[in-house]
């Protein structure tokens, strides 16, 4: 099974942090962000895992190498500019291959077995299987509800069923992006999801384990502490 961890995005929430180091760099706890997903990627037996690189992405390279150093091959797809989360898909669809690959934002923390997630999408002929969380107080109407059979509905339908927001982690079929009939060099990997949403083609589960999106300086510091508490020892 191969992964790809998305890693192209400027930042910009993030700035001073970002201003001259790549938001998968920065440190949680005592590795960095995106050295959290390979560790995990390796437990789940992944051997092969594609990173896209743009904003400052020769220091990605640069740290991880070629991922031996994580029991990984890491194969890189360079872009000339950040191509959104679904044109980022389509341009390294060649080294992502014919077979579902695990799906995982640069800039999400969650201690999910991804092996066992793995092993639960992708039942029956679907496009991809999303993991949601419950909504964060800055994200609190969601993204996606759920059927009753599990599959996943769009934000604007069926108002009365509970939202859930969407983790940043799926388990993905090519022909999500391959049959997806509005694709181009530049697109949000959203669109997709919705394509795939209309024909029934997307399923999904809600995970109530520990999750962040690491997406500015407050919630990293709150992510860091949170991990700081949950390492000290326990008074007997």
């Amino acid at each position: 099974m191969k992964a790809m961890i998305l890693a192209a995005g400027l930042g910009n929430r993030m700035r001073p942090l970002t201003d001259h180091t790549p938001k998968p760099l920065l440190k949680v706890g005592d590795r960095s962000l995106i050295e959290h997903h390979l560790l995990n990627l390796c437990r789940a037996g992944v051997k092969d895992v594609v990173i896209n690189l743009a904003y400052l992405g020769e220091k990605i390279r640069q740290h991880l190498g070629d991922g031996s150093a994580f029991g990984l091959t890491i194969h890189y797809s360079p872009e000339p500019e950040p191509l959104e989360t679904g044109g980022a898909i389509l341009h390294a669809s060649k080294l992502l291959g014919d077979e579902p690959f695990l799906l995982i934002n640069g800039d999400v923390w969650c201690d999910l077995d991804l092996g066992e997630f793995c092993a639960r999408g992708m039942a029956g002929k679907k496009a991809g299987h999303l993991l949601l969380v419950p909504n964060p107080d800055f994200h609190p109407r969601g993204d996606f509800a759920l059927s009753d059979q599990g599959l996943v509905l769009d934000s604007t339908a069926e108002t009365t069923t509970s939202r859930f927001t969407f983790a940043g982690i799926s388990y993905l079929s090519p022909a999500l992006i391959t049959n997806y009939p509005n694709k181009r060099q530049k697109f949000p990997l959203v669109e997709a999801f919705r394509h795939a949403i209309s024909n029934n083609l997307l399923s999904g589960e809600v995970f109530y384990g520990n999750w962040s999106d690491v997406g500015t300086p407050e919630r990293l510091t709150a992510l860091n502490n949170q991990l700081k508490q949950n390492n000290q020892p326990r008074r007997v």
